[in-house]
This record gives C-alpha cells, sequence and structure tokens, in this order.
C-alpha cells in the first residue's frame, strides 16, 4: 500500500447517520485518499461531508460485487463498511461475499465506529505499508 489509499465506504441503511457522522469526523484524514462508496451511501457522503467519491452501484444492484471484484483485482486497499447486524437483507450473500474477499485478500476491514477509529488513527493509515 503506498501512502494515499484506496478507501471503500459502505453502510445500509440504519448505518448510514452513523458513517456519515464519522466521515465529518474524520474528513481531514480522508481528503488524502481515493474513496469509493456504493449508492445512496455515496452520494450521501459528498453533500454531507464534501469529500470527493467515486460512486459505484447501490448495493442490492452490484456495487457490493463491484468492490469485491476491486479487492480481487488489488485496487482497494481497505474497506469501512457499517452493516447493520440486526436486519436481514435482500443482498446478503452480497454481503458476505464482499467481507469473506476483504478476509481472503488481507485488506483491512471495519465494520464499526471503533474499530474504524483504530485503523484512521494508526500511523499505518497514511504511511507505507507492504
Amino acid at each position: 500500500m503506498t501512502l494515499s489509499k484506496r478507501i471503500a465506504l459502505v453502510a445500509h441503511d440504519a448505518r448510514k447517520d452513523d458513517l456519515i457522522a464519522w466521515a465529518k469526523e474524520n474528513s481531514q484524514a480522508l481528503t488524502d485518499h481515493d474513496l469509493f462508496a456504493t449508492g445512496t451511501t455515496g452520494k450521501w457522503i459528498q453533500n454531507q461531508c464534501g469529500l470527493f467519491v467515486t460512486r459505484l452501484k447501490s448495493g442490492p444492484l452490484g456495487g457490493d460485487q463491484q468492490l469485491g471484484a476491486m479487492i480481487a483485482e488489488g485496487r482497494l486497499d481497505m474497506i469501512i463498511f457499517f452493516w447493520d447486524p440486526m436486519a436481514a437483507q435482500p443482498h446478503d450473500v452480497d454481503v458476505k461475499a464482499l467481507l469473506r474477499m476483504s478476509v481472503l485478500y488481507n485488506i483491512p476491514s471495519a465494520c464499526n465506529r471503533a474499530t474504524a477509529d483504530f485503523m484512521v488513527s494508526s500511523p499505518l493509515f497514511s504511511g507505507p505499508y507492504e
């Protein structure tokens, strides 16, 4: 990984507000990185946080699979995915596949605010990593 990371930001509907609040608080740290997000999440991050985000398809329409492909192709360095553990998702299989890819390819993944805080505050976040 280079100094500038390629970071996916994803959130289920019930967790979008949490991710937006987190992104606002960490917007300075995120500015120097290439951000990717699924559909509505990306739109909200751009509009509410002022960060440039490359938007993919909505999760249920293939966005999670696009992120999985990016991982497999070596085009994504980390993922911050605030998923909702209390609600069944119509695309649950895609979510599981995305998380599987992140583990398989050793991609740092945060599924909650505490883990995302640890990731962004690590010296590795803004430095190289082999």
